[in-house]
């Protein structure tokens, strides 16, 4: 008798569940973010309301300029930068310090649908050159001081050709052979030469070099539509983190604007207010304080190092501080120790951190 195994039959295989999913809500009111609009408009959407208010005020001449004048020469910018062949899509490096020059470039580019990619002046030639190739920019806005940079590294390319145009911003001196004046091209430029440039959200606008912690920097690709949820999420809404008052609040810009948290936290955000920002070409502790002395800056924008310095500093004791009402710290961890220290010479400030190139998470401040 032949016996015959039954076949095993394979057991069914086990459904998948669905991962359990939990949504935390804030009990706020959601923000709207207007990403259909690009940075440019974002930032300035209050330029009509506030036209004689101050938008940039350059300490190092003292000169302020109001919001409609800054609005407009952002977008004479934008027409110089077009009538140097500079169309959407392409790559603008500046190679300046904090400056009014940095901000027309940028919106300049942006109105454009050009992109920015901002480097430190105090690198090396051959760091500028690995970013500006890297990056396929095809002008570079700097200034005179710095162009030998340009001139001396050999895989450059020459200086006024097709392949390298150099846009200098000193205004007391003739530019330098092979280069061209910035504020005699955004002097003499038309608006009405603007082309027409649709700018959807996930268009670039900035491409900002990483530190180069984990190798060498990487380019990060900006949109305009992340920038503009960035900035909504630190100063719109009915309770912003980051809360500026139009036409009252005055933001130390001191960090570097090539840096994304000076760029987004400071400048992207007072505009958005419509604040004012002061801009200081590098940090130099007296003409800092003086600066918020004499412009009662409201807002100021810190890193743990600058905390330091000011909590051990008795020169704060020379100046009236008294107009800070928030100091904004990030790009690393800020101590206790440090945040106590401070607070005790700036006792009417209130504290707040702030991460990332957009912020991840934030403090309401009230």
């Amino acid at each position: 008798m032949i016996t015959v195994a039954a076949p095993e039959v394979a057991a069914p295989a086990p459904v998948a569940s669905e991962p359990e999913v939990t949504v935390f809500r804030s009990k706020l009111p959601d923000i709207e973010i207007p990403r259909h609009l690009p940075l440019h408009e974002y930032c300035f959407a209050r330029a009509s309301e506030l036209p004689d208010a101050p938008c940039l005020i350059a300490a190092a001449t003292g000169r302020t300029y109001t919001y409609a004048e800054t609005h407009l020469l952002c977008r004479k910018a934008a027409a110089a930068l077009h009538g140097l062949g500079v169309a959407q899509g392409d790559r603008v490096m500046v190679l300046l310090h904090n400056s009014v020059e940095f901000v027309l470039a940028f919106f300049g580019a942006s109105i454009l649908g050009a992109v920015t990619t901002a480097a430190n002046p105090f690198c090396t030639p051959q760091e500028i050159h690995k970013q500006f190739k890297a990056s396929g920019a095809k002008l570079i806005v700097t200034q005179s001081a710095y162009v030998d940079k340009l001139r001396n590294e050999p895989f450059f390319p020459s200086l006024g050709t097709v392949d390298l145009t150099v846009v200098t911003i000193d205004d007391d001196a003739r530019p330098e052979e092979g280069c061209v004046s910035f504020w005699d091209l955004v002097t003499s430029a038309d608006v009405g030469t603007l082309p027409e440039v649709k700018i959807c959200p996930d268009d670039p606008v900035a491409l900002p070099f990483s530190s180069g912690t984990t190798g060498l920097p990487k380019g990060v690709v900006l949109t305009h539509g992340g920038q503009v949820c960035g900035v909504a999420q630190q100063v719109d809404g009915a309770n912003p983190n980051l809360h500026m008052r139009a036409g009252e609040d005055v933001a130390l810009c001191v960090l570097p604007l090539f840096h994304i948290f000076s760029l987004n936290s400071v400048l992207l955000c007072a505009l958005r207010a419509g604040a004012a920002v002061m801009l200081m070409p590098r940090f130099e502790m007296g003409a800092m304080l003086e600066g918020i002395a004499r412009w009662r800056v409201t807002v100021a924008a810190v890193v743990p190092p600058l905390v330091l310095a000011l909590a051990k500093n008795p020169a704060l004791d020379k100046h009236d501080l008294s107009s800070i009402r928030i100091v904004l710290s990030g790009a690393a961890p800020l101590g206790k120790e440090l945040v106590d220290a401070l607070r005790a010479r700036l006792p009417q400030a209130v504290f707040g951190q702030v991460r990332f190139c957009s912020p991840l998470s934030a403090r309401s401040l009230e």
